[in-house]
């Protein structure tokens, strides 16, 4: 995860609407929005995951997120941290381009929105 010190959750969430808030883009557009959505959405959650995770056990950062996932279940509720690893696996999928497959729809990324924002508040520390 690469991400610059003034990034902040709130403001990769609000990247995120604003990618998804014009539903008269072309669907070429429309499909590099979803994407763009999605990698803000993934980069927020991983700041959440982070901060909860450096919260509980501090020196993780050199993990990998997959690993991070792991560990969670460990620090947070079962259930949040099935819910996290589920978003984050399909947001993972969501961001990346494979040459055959159609990218995310808006209303997948919206749906993923919608999760990442409770996510987000409930991995608050």
């Amino acid at each position: 995860m690469t991400t610059t010190p003034s990034t902040s959750v709130e403001e990769l969430l609000l990247t995120a609407d604003l990618l998804l808030s014009d539903p008269n883009v072309g669907a070429t557009a429309a499909l590099g929005r979803h994407r763009g959505a999605s990698l803000a959405l993934r980069t927020a959650l991983e700041i959440a995951v982070d901060r909860t995770l450096d919260a509980a056990m501090p020196g993780l950062a050199g993990i990998t997120m997959r690993a991070k996932m792991l560990c969670l279940r460990c620090y947070i509720a079962a259930t949040t941290a099935r819910r996290t690893n589920a978003v984050w696996s399909h947001l993972c999928l969501g961001c990346h381009y494979h040459q055959y497959e159609i990218g995310p729809t808006r209303d997948q990324v919206r749906a993923w929105r919608t999760e990442v924002g409770n996510l987000v508040q409930e991995l608050t520390p």
